[in-house]
């Protein structure tokens, strides 16, 4: 599982790879929470953001939000930000989130990440179906452009990260020839989001049994 590249951070330059990895189950599970995904989501749209102004999105109170904000900078997801009014802090993305490296080998960080992947993916899955609930109105161009589709294979091991490898090497040249700060004032240009999922089907033996 990995964050963005350069998709939700307007000030980042780099790769997937210069993101955080994280592999401490307490980092993990700090990013397990609605709010706090949804924090990291708006601080990434813009240069930096106040408790406040990050409360008016995820609806909960500005001391509560700054309570989640400090969680998130524990661990290096979100940092201080220079401001003009020392009254209130000003907080800014650190430039994305991967969890994955080395992170499979530790039961307590793959049980962090079991809380965090459904909210992952339910933040996905809606974003797809506002894509389609919007399909009437849509412009039919883009709505073209788009593309949703499923693939299944047979392979092996290292066939797997060789495919995943590939994927990851493309979507980073994109994010470096249109870094998404840059485009921010082109009118021709829309936020586009692309998932890649490429998982191992559960064999029988690796199935949860009912209890």
């Amino acid at each position: 599982m990995s964050g963005d590249s350069d998709g939700n951070d307007p000030t980042s330059t780099g790769t997937i790879s210069d993101k955080p990895n994280l592999t401490d189950p307490r980092a993990i599970r700090a990013l397990a929470h609605p709010a706090r995904l949804a924090i990291l989501e708006y601080l990434g749209d813009r240069e930096s953001a106040t408790a406040t102004e990050c409360a008016d999105i995820v609806g909960l109170s500005p001391s509560a939000t700054s309570y989640h904000l400090r969680e998130l900078a524990k661990y290096g997801l979100v940092q201080e930000a220079p401001g003009t009014d020392r009254r209130e802090r000003r907080w800014r993305s650190s430039g994305g989130w991967r969890v994955g490296d080395d992170a499979g080998t530790d039961p307590a960080a793959r049980a962090a990440t079991q809380l965090l992947a459904p909210l992952v993916l339910a933040r996905g899955d809606e974003q797809a179906r506002r894509f389609f609930d919007a399909t009437p109105h849509a412009d039919p161009a883009w709505w073209d452009a788009a593309n949703f589709s499923e693939s299944r294979m047979r392979l092996t091991l290292d066939e797997l990260r060789e495919l995943t490898a590939a994927c990851v090497e493309l979507v980073e040249s994109f994010a470096k020839r249109y870094p998404r700060k840059a485009r921010a004032g082109r009118s021709d240009t829309r936020d586009v989001l692309l998932e890649v999922r490429a998982f191992p089907l559960p064999r029988p033996d690796e199935r949860p049994t009912d209890t």
